[in-house]
This record gives C-alpha cells, sequence and structure tokens, in this order.
C-alpha cells in the first residue's frame, strides 16, 4: 500500500542523511506516488459522485411514483427497506469479492448493474416491479465499501479520513444536486428520473472503464479460507466490534430522524410539499462543505476518534432540539449541528474501521461496516415512523439518546484503535 511511502517521508525530524540510503525513497518518486494518489481520488470522486447523482434524483419522487402504480401507502416503506436490506446482505460479499480479484472489475460490474436497476425503475408498470428494480438496486450499491477499500489502497493512514470525506462529499454533493434535477424531471413523469439516471450509471460505467486504475498497492489476500478466518478474527476484537456498534446506532438514529423529517416539517412547522426538499438541500450542502473541506484538517488537529465522538455529540443535541425549535428559522439553525456532526462521524468511522484492520482484508471489513449501517437503515425508518406516530418529538429523543451511546463508545476506542496523532 501507498502507507508505506507515505509514513516515510518524515522530512528531516531527527533521522538525519541515513534515511535516504535505504528507507526513504527519492523525492521525485513520492511526489509521483502522491500525484497518482491524488488522481485517483479524483477520478473515484467523480464517480461515486455520478452515482449517488442517480439516486438522488430517483429518491424524491420514489414514493410518489409508487402510488401513482397503486400501492398502498403502508407497503411503500418496503422500497427503502428492502433496498437496504440488500445492502446489508451483499457489502461483505461485494468487499470480499473485492480482495480477491480487485476494485476496478468489481465497481464496473455494480455500476453496470446500477444502469439496469435504474432502467428497470423507469419501465416499471407496476409496484412489484418497482419493488424488484429496488432490490436489484439494493444489491448493485452495496458497493461502498469498495470505493472505502479503494480509497485504503491509495492513501497513508494520516491521509485516510481526508480521502473518506471526499467519499462523503461526493455522497452530499449527489443528494444537493439530484433532488433539483429530479425537480425538473418529474415535471413530465415520474419516471423520467429513473431513466436518466439510467443513462448517468451507463456513462458513468463507460468512463470508468477507460480512466479508473487498479490500486498498485491493492494487498492480495489469502484463499479464501484463510481470509473468512480472518474477518471473524478482526469482528472478534474489542476495538473492530465497538466500531461495528456505532456504525450501527449513528445510522439508525440518523435514518429514524430522516424518515420522519418531512412529516416533521409538515406537521409541526407547516412546511408547504415545495419547501420540504429545499431543507433536505441544505442539509447536503453543509455535509459537502464538512467533508469535502474540514475532515482534512480537523483529523490532523484532533484525530479519528475526537472527531468521531464530537460528530456524535453535535448530533445528538440538534436532534433533542429539532422538535422544539418553534419556528422555521429554529429548525434551519438545529439542523446544522446535525448535519456538521453527520459530516464529521461518518468519514471518521470508516477510516477507524480501515485503520483497525488487516490491509489485505480491507474490502470485507469496509463491506462488515457498511452491513452494519444498512442494518441501521433498515431498523432507523421503522422505528423511526412507528413512534412518530405516537408523538413527533418519540423518535428525535430517541436518536439523541442513540447518538449519545455512540459517543460514550466511541470515546473507549483510545485502547484498542491506532488513531491519528494530533498536531502540536
Amino acid at each position: 500500500m501507498l502507507a508505506s511511502s507515505g509514513t516515510g517521508t518524515g522530512t528531516g525530524t531527527g533521522t538525519g542523511s541515513g534515511e535516504q540510503h535505504f528507507g526513504a525513497r527519492p523525492r521525485h518518486r513520492l511526489d509521483s506516488a502522491r500525484v497518482k494518489t491524488r488522481r485517483s481520488l479524483a477520478i473515484l470522486f467523480i464517480i461515486v459522485f455520478i452515482d449517488l447523482l442517480g439516486f438522488g434524483m430517483v429518491i424524491p419522487v420514489m414514493a410518489l411514483y409508487a402510488k401513482h402504480l397503486g400501492a398502498p401507502e403502508a407497503t411503500i416503506g418496503w422500497l427503502s427497506t428492502g433496498y437496504s436490506a440488500m445492502q446489508f446482505l451483499f457489502a461483505p460479499i461485494w468487499g470480499r469479492l473485492s480482495d480477491r480479484v480487485g476494485r476496478r472489475p468489481v465497481l464496473l460490474v455494480s455500476i453496470a448493474m446500477t444502469a439496469v436497476a435504474f432502467a428497470i425503475y423507469g419501465f416499471a408498470d407496476s409496484f412489484a416491479v418497482l419493488l424488484a428494480s429496488r432490490l436489484f438496486a439494493g444489491v448493485a450499491t452495496a458497493n461502498i465499501g469498495i470505493a472505502q477499500a479503494y480509497v485504503a489502497d491509495v492513501t497513508p493512514p494520516e491521509g485516510r479520513a481526508r480521502g473518506m470525506g471526499l467519499i462523503g462529499a461526493a455522497f452530499g454533493l449527489g443528494f444537493v444536486l439530484g433532488p433539483a434535477l429530479s425537480g425538473l424531471l418529474a415535471r413530465h413523469s415520474l419516471a423520467l428520473p429513473g431513466f436518466a439516471a439510467a443513462a448517468l450509471a451507463a456513462a458513468n460505467g463507460v468512463a470508468a472503464f477507460f480512466i479508473l486504475p487498479e490500486p498498485e498497492h491493492r494487498a492480495v489476500g489469502r484463499d479464501e479460507r484463510g481470509r473468512l478466518a480472518a474477518l471473524v478474527e478482526e469482528l472478534g476484537r474489542p476495538g473492530v466490534r465497538r466500531i461495528i456498534a456505532c456504525y450501527f446506532l449513528a445510522v439508525g438514529a440518523f435514518s429514524a430522524m430522516e424518515s420522519t423529517y418531512a412529516l416533521l416539517m409538515k406537521d409541526v412547522y407547516r412546511l408547504s410539499d415545495a419547501a420540504v426538499p429545499w431543507v433536505f438541500m441544505y442539509i447536503g450542502v453543509l455535509v459537502t462543505i464538512v467533508q469535502g473541506g474540514l475532515v482534512g484538517p480537523l483529523t490532523k488537529r484532533l484525530g479519528e476518534k475526537r472527531l468521531l465522538v464530537a460528530g456524535a455529540v453535535l448530533q445528538a443535541m440538534a436532534l433533542a432540539a429539532l422538535p422544539f425549535a418553534e419556528s422555521v428559522g429554529g429548525l434551519l439553525a438545529a439542523t446544522a449541528p446535525l448535519a456538521i456532526g453527520s459530516g464529521l462521524a461518518s468519514p471518521a468511522l470508516s477510516a477507524l474501521l480501515s485503520r483497525s484492520s488487516r490491509a489485505e482484508d480491507q474490502g470485507g471489513t469496509l463491506g462488515i461496516g457498511q452491513s452494519a449501517a444498512a442494518l441501521g437503515r433498515i431498523v432507523g425508518p421503522i422505528s423511526g415512523t412507528f413512534s412518530f406516530s405516537f408523538h413527533p418529538a418519540s423518535p428525535y429523543l430517541a436518536g439523541a439518546a442513540v447518538m449519545a451511546a455512540t459517543a460514550l463508545i466511541g470515546s473507549t476506542l483510545g485502547l484498542s484503535v491506532r488513531t491519528a496523532a494530533p498536531e502540536a
């Protein structure tokens, strides 16, 4: 991995000229490695952004599309639950496959499958077909662990949170622009966003085929039995178990909020249907700014563990305040720390999990992290909407408690996980 070259650049801090003989690479080789790393991350950013742009185009109108196809309101939730369930099942499989055959070919196959899933979505003439398209999309897009493993392959440990933050920024940017494009296309047809997303995914796959390289330093594991045994061993480590627990709790609490946030805006703050998407875009903008520009410097200064704890605390405070903000201005003010906290905690979790796993099992272990996140996205919306029916504040107060528990668990990771040392 490039980690070996990145950590050896400690330029002249007590090592003297002897470091030039055997331990360190010539500067021009280090500079070349940095350029390759930046180029690879830029290409991956574009690929993930386009993938999430298509996702952001279909999500805002998906429930309306289902109702247009005759689905009862009680069954529409299965579109999200089924999608997340497929991610939960297939994320580790994609990850382990990428450990074995390479990141690039697995990413290319998953992008092609995504294009097919969106095309089926556009052609759906019944709720059953629409549900099948979302299940297939869940299988195809269970590849985020691969993208994270790709980042781990091309970045040194101290730069990993920043690399993960770029992936998160691609998510945020896709969710900012996707709903805007969806609103324009849905004026003509609710199926049109699906067709447009399919076209984007197809173009994304063709471009990736020509410009996405295989990481030069991808660790190739042992035989499959050895890898599975290693993954079981990894999950047996307290640090990894705690990070996986943080994944589940944080994503579950955020998903419970996400599934009821539009209801809260309409029922409590009396916002119109047209105004609701703009608030979601506001969240996406804040997450993009944080993950694209602040995560790297803050990680160097604070370390991943403190970043995780700070992000969870911010989200806990925001969730507790959201139902009681009393005005739209207060709602937006309370939403800001929620988005900022999410933008901090998500890449910190990915970096912590990557740095605590074996080099040859990055894809598989990060895939397990994505499975935990998918499980949170299965449980969160169901519990959130159920508790909201009793009182609008219920899912938010419960989410605040869960985020506080996440912060508490994250604060205990210091003895088990190698975190980045803060700069003086």
